[in-house]
């Protein structure tokens, strides 16, 4: 609660580059606590604010903010499509009855159009209570934004399941990415779930890329971010 208060949240952002082009299409942003003896890492108090409740403002103000710097960075460096912003919904949020309404008017005080930006669901939260995921994420659907499943191959749902939701994207869990190079198993698992997902229409993001030899890989697997 200080650290609000005193402004010590900062919003990050990390860059989403295609890998067919090599250019930066877009970014996720991601709220970093700075403290003046050092930095709170989000392991430590992203579950302790998402419990008592205090990732609900964390969020929203993460949202502002980044909509807000990323309608400078469109007018400063213009592309087709534009670039576009990701941000992670939390469990916390995702039970909000009024989820749908809370970020439509973040976005509409933003001045950013929706289209521009991708609400990220974790795989586990969409799955947890399947038929009211699908209420949940056509409301935020309808606002005109795109849906992720993020963290894609850890939980326990399977694509058949998730053609149910309004998804536009799934995000490969970076724990398959970061040993695809090094495992043949884990480099198996990854080519199916992008073949898998590109069938539907999908698109597809590889979280974590570290090295050259696993852009290599993922890029001769079609086109992903």
């Amino acid at each position: 609660r200080k650290a609000l208060d005193l402004g010590e949240f900062q919003v990050y952002y990390q860059p989403i580059v295609c890998l067919h082009t090599g250019l930066i299409v877009g970014f996720e942003a991601l709220s970093r606590w700075h403290q003046p003896n050092g930095v709170v890492q989000p392991n430590d108090f992203i579950p302790v604010a998402n419990e008592t409740g205090m990732i609900l403002t964390i969020n929203r103000e993460l949202l502002l903010v980044a909509c807000q710097q990323l309608r400078k960075w469109q007018e400063h460096f213009p592309s087709e499509p534009p670039l576009f912003l990701s941000v992670n919904v939390s469990p916390r949020q995702f039970i909000q009855p009024d989820l749908a309404t809370q970020i439509g008017r973040v976005i509409e005080q933003a001045g950013m159009d929706p289209a521009c930006v991708n609400l990220e669901i974790t795989e586990t939260i969409a799955m947890a209570d399947a038929e009211r995921s699908a209420v949940v994420l056509s409301e935020l659907k309808a606002l005109g934004v795109h849906l992720d499943i993020d963290d894609f191959g850890t939980g326990y749902s399977s694509l058949s399941r998730l053609q149910r939701f309004p998804v536009d994207t799934l995000k490969i869990d970076r724990a398959f990415v970061s040993s695809m190079d090094s495992d043949e198993e884990t480099r198996e698992i990854v080519r199916i779930i992008v073949m898998l997902a590109h069938n539907p229409g999908l698109k597809v993001v590889a979280e974590g890329i570290e090295t050259q030899a696993q852009v290599d890989l993922l890029r001769d697997l079609g086109r992903i971010r």
